[in-house]
């Protein structure tokens, strides 16, 4: 599965790959058929069942707004959609540009859509739920950060699973970055150490695991409080975001992670991951309507290159072409 890290011969290690050269960014094409599935769901089923219909009835709202939450943009959402049409004039053959529209206003209702790193250290918290893929993301951008040139610190703070801290220790070293790890202590005195070796040894990019104990919400609280209080005492103006990292297949939960995460770690956006191949992406108008959080990273591949920024105009462009 994680097949990303295994060695190359050196002739191969010394070319890089056009996926290797293009870093973060993501060329249209790419992120077109990443979302095609995504897009069938959301905007194909709804213009194939609608678009020739002379009007809209309350049969057909009530069957509009059926596929829109199968499409995991959000209950509230898809009610808000529907109970505009009903109340406009809209004639189905409309419906295709109506919901770009609609998608387009909800996506641009979002703040600070780009990842906040600037000269000096940027601390970066990492939150989500166990097998999300935290870790894989951290090594990606670990990998994607030194390819930048940067120098890239990793603080081992899920100390809570079995041999999390190894697993992120292997994976930090094959992506090129250091780590800090106190096997067994308090994640918020992992922390602590991190961000003094990050200040002291002047790292560009620390980035911060943590663990994903959903099932008790007041630990996960208590926990996530404990390191955000530490960053902000030591370096407040270093603590640049703290990303929600989702797998895309799990759809309208995916909002629930969210809503619970943004209460205990101030959440600055989301990274959904395993997005290629999903047809549930719609989640990302969900949490932009519900949280008015962007979505700023994508997992796209078991390829280290895998990681890419999230353009919003882009994946409207997409879903609608």
């Amino acid at each position: 599965m994680f097949n990303f890290f295994k060695k190359k011969d050196e002739k191969e290690q010394e070319k890089p790959t056009e996926e290797q050269k293009e870093g973060f960014s993501f060329s249209f094409s790419r992120l077109k058929e990443t979302v095609s599935n995504t897009a069938k769901n959301l905007v194909g089923n709804i213009t194939s069942a609608f678009e020739d219909k002379e009007e809209f009835d309350e049969f057909a709202l009530d069957e509009m707004e059926e596929i829109l939450i199968k499409s995991d943009i959000g209950v509230n959402t898809a009610s808000e959609i529907v109970d505009k049409i009903r109340y406009s004039r809209l004639k189905p053959s409309q419906i295709k540009e109506f919901l770009k529209n609609e998608f387009e206003k909800i996506l641009s209702e979002t703040k600070n859509d780009n990842l906040n790193i600037s000269d000096g250290l940027n601390i970066i918290l990492i939150t989500g739920v166990n097998g999300v893929g935290k870790t894989t993301l951290i090594a990606k951008m670990a990998y994607q950060y030194k390819q930048e040139g940067k120098k890239v610190l990793v603080a081992a703070g899920d100390t809570f699973r079995a041999a999390a801290e190894e697993q992120l220790n292997i994976w930090s070293e094959r992506a090129g970055a250091d780590i800090v790890r106190k096997d067994g202590i308090d994640a918020a005195a992992v922390v602590y150490d991190a961000i003094n070796k990050a200040k002291s040894e002047n790292y560009d990019i620390l980035l911060i695991d943590t663990a994903g104990r959903l099932q008790n919400k007041h630990n996960l609280m208590e926990e996530l409080g404990k390191i955000t209080a530490v960053i902000n005492k030591l370096s407040p103006d270093s603590f640049k975001e703290s990303l929600l990292v989702i797998d895309a297949n799990t759809g309208q939960n995916g909002l629930q992670q969210a809503k619970i995460f943004n209460e205990a770690a101030n959440l600055t956006g989301i990274a959904l991951t395993k997005l290629d191949g999903s047809a549930k992406g719609g989640i990302i108008i969900g949490i932009a309507k519900e949280l008015k959080l962007p979505v700023k990273l994508v997992g796209v591949g078991e390829k280290i290159t895998d990681i890419k920024i999230f353009n919003k105009e882009d994946f409207i462009k997409a879903l609608f072409e």
